[in-house]
């Protein structure tokens, strides 16, 4: 793409989180030089989300913010605004300022967490998604207050893992017959409920709230928990309800529905991170991810295809490995892959010691694996799943051996 071709042409980016300043920052990489407009709508500096619930959150950090020099990479960084619509047809946003025109438009408005019904408006109801929420929080851990946090998802483990480093008594609700039970089979997620009581915290499975008023959670058993503050941690949405009429194909989980090189159903307009899924032709399906590794992965194969696509260059394909990662309760725990169309589950190592892995594999080809304490498992395993490479299942199950030798 020619100099004077790059210059005419404005992308316009919606989010300020990792996966939208990812963009903005691999477009100048990759040699764009046309206008970069990034509309945010805190009016924080663009920061990282995870350190919010480990080190900001514990006050060991002011704040996560992400070291990009825009002014000196040619980047208009519009934060503090509220983007209300899109009219494709007219290559327009509708924001409270006024419209914003675009030649090429990113959707990366990432994921809002789902509210606990009856619950807003109660004093002392906390979610963790913002640097505002994490700032809220900090006190709130400083005075060691009683906590009920709902939902033993990743956010729910890392939050109390959190606030029982700092003093805090925690009890963890949850809905469910177990810990994490979304995200993993029932006996991958059993061996981490030991883990709770391990660190001084108080699981509480098949435990729906019933109401939540001040100082208080209710169950629907009858029981009344104390809690001078109550977290909320049950999951998170896209954040695309401002995308409503504008014509952008939404899936089931009101997600933007992107193809395989990142555009939506609008021309030239693009999606990548929390509010956007993909076909994925390594695992023959759909995939919505809410994880950081996709935040920061999808960004690069949007800029190759807003500057391929100028020039007609073959376009960038976008089928990573999933990946993410969890601090919580002492342990570090990590996943690759997607295992929900596996035909074969393996451990390596026993799962009531500090370190283990288990491997799902399909046709003895390694699909996905969560390392607890392995990180070496985790890093091999990932590119055994990138290559499609063969795996021999006595072999494998040995955690004496390294994971890469276990090939057929």
């Amino acid at each position: 793409m020619s100099e004077q071709t790059h210059a005419r042409r404005r992308v316009v980016v919606v989010g300020a989180g990792m996966a939208g300043v990812q963009t903005a920052v691999a477009l100048r990489e990759q040699g764009f030089t046309g206008g970069v407009t990034v509309i945010g709508a805190e009016p924080h500096q663009p920061y990282d989300r995870p350190p919010l619930s480990k080190a900001v959150l514990l006050g060991k950090a002011e704040d996560s913010a992400f070291e990009v020099d825009f002014e000196g990479l040619g980047i208009d960084l519009r934060l503090g605004r509220e983007v209300l619509g899109v009219r494709p047809a007219d290559r327009e946003l509708d924001t409270a300022e006024g419209p914003v025109p675009y030649d090429v438009l990113v959707l990366a408005t990432g994921a809002e967490p789902i509210r606990l019904p009856g619950a807003e408006g109660v004093p002392g109801v906390h979610l963790l998604r913002t640097l505002d929420d994490a700032e809220r929080l900090r006190p709130v851990l400083a005075r060691q207050h009683d906590i009920v946090v709902v939902g033993a998802g990743w956010i729910g483990a890392e939050f109390a893992t959190a606030a029982r480093e700092a003093g805090c008594a925690v009890t963890v609700v949850e809905a469910a017959d177990r810990p994490l039970a979304g995200a993993l089979p029932a006996e991958v997620a059993e061996p981490m409920v030991s883990w709770y009581a391990d660190a001084g915290a108080v699981l509480r499975t098949h435990a729906r709230v019933e109401r939540v008023e001040p100082g208080a959670v209710l169950l629907d058993d009858g029981s009344r928990l104390p809690a001078g503050a109550v977290v909320v941690g049950i999951g998170a949405r896209p954040a695309t309800a401002w995308l409503a009429g504008s014509g952008i194909a939404l899936g089931r989980h009101g997600e933007v529905v992107a193809d395989d090189r990142l555009r939506t159903s609008a021309p030239d307009v693009y999606a990548v991170g929390d509010c956007a899924s993909f076909p994925s032709g390594r695992y023959g399906e759909r995939l919505l991810v809410h994880h950081w590794d996709n935040a920061l992965q999808g960004p690069r194969t949007v800029a190759a295809n807003i500057i391929g696509e100028a020039v007609g260059a073959v376009p960038a394909v976008y089928d990573p490995v999933p990946y993410f990662w969890s601090e919580q309760f002492g342990r570090f725990v990590q996943y690759a892959g997607h295992h929900a169309f596996a035909d074969t589950t393996l451990w390596r190592g026993e799962p009531t010691g500090p370190a283990w892995t288990v491997c799902w594999l399909r046709e003895n080809r390694l699909v996905a694996l969560l390392a607890v304490g392995r990180p070496r498992d985790l890093a091999q395993g990932r590119r055994l799943i990138e290559a499609g490479t063969p795996m021999d299942p006595a072999l494998l199950t040995d955690p004496a051996k390294p994971l890469k030798t276990a090939t057929a």
